[in-house]
């Protein structure tokens, strides 16, 4: 199957250089480029977009509305967004994420890893740089970007819906590892662990990988550390 990528960024000299990148592929093709993220949920449903590249700031509505605007959308429960960011530790990164994003990227990426994620993203299987996001919401949250008041209760509540080896696999997952990394860990096979996440990402309304990793700390299950 092809990947089917549309880009979402106010630069068209930086949306001219990704399209030749992804183009250059043979497995996933640009279908659109949008200037805006108005633009972007537009384009999104009518060019049946697997994954989006989605930067931040942009005029108008910007990138954090847009993703808000995609992920609470039925139609397009399918769609992927990877946001596309200039810093490393950025409140809009962590809000993207709490708003559906699946992942976050930094523009000055080497090639291979803005294709390697695009590829990642669209399987669904997998948080986009696991470590380096399950650090940068740690360091937002220990920076009081969501403190004991923040907290959402009706996750914390989900929580126990959750079996214990359920919650045991979410803290792993939120630690950044991947799915033969846990079963390693807990001594289970890797499609017990990806039976358990994805029990888990049913019972807490999470989209993906990265919204387990939000959930986790949100809720208090997982307590952010600073390095």
């Amino acid at each position: 199957m092809t990947i089917r990528v549309l880009l979402a960024d106010d630069q068209a000299l930086l949306r001219s250089a990704f399209r030749v990148l992804v183009d250059s592929e043979p497995d996933m093709e640009v279908v659109g480029e949008a200037s805006d993220g108005a633009e972007a949920v537009r384009l999104a449903k009518e060019e049946r977009a697997d994954v989006v590249l989605m930067d931040i700031r942009m005029p108008g509505t910007d990138g954090l509305a847009a993703t808000r605007m995609i992920s609470t959308d039925p139609t397009l429960a399918h769609v992927r967004i990877v946001i596309l960011t200039t810093f490393e530790v950025d409140d809009y990164v962590v809000q993207s994420l709490r708003a559906g994003a699946s992942g976050f990227l930094g523009k000055g990426s080497e090639p291979d890893e803005l294709l390697a994620a695009i590829r990642v993203a669209a399987g669904g299987e997998a948080l986009l740089s696991p470590t380096a996001t399950k650090g940068l919401i740690a360091r937002f949250l220990a920076q009081g970007g969501a403190g004991d008041d923040d907290r959402d209760p009706a996750r914390t509540e989900r929580l126990d819906a959750l079996t214990v080896r359920e919650r045991e696999v979410l803290v792993q997952v939120a630690g950044g590892h991947s799915n033969d990394e846990i079963a390693e860990r807990l001594e289970v096979s890797p499609l017990t662990v990806k039976t358990h996440v994805n029990r888990a990402m049913a019972k807490l309304g999470a989209r993906d990988r990265a919204q387990l990793v939000v959930i986790a700390y949100e809720s208090g299950l997982v307590r952010p550390r600073v390095e």
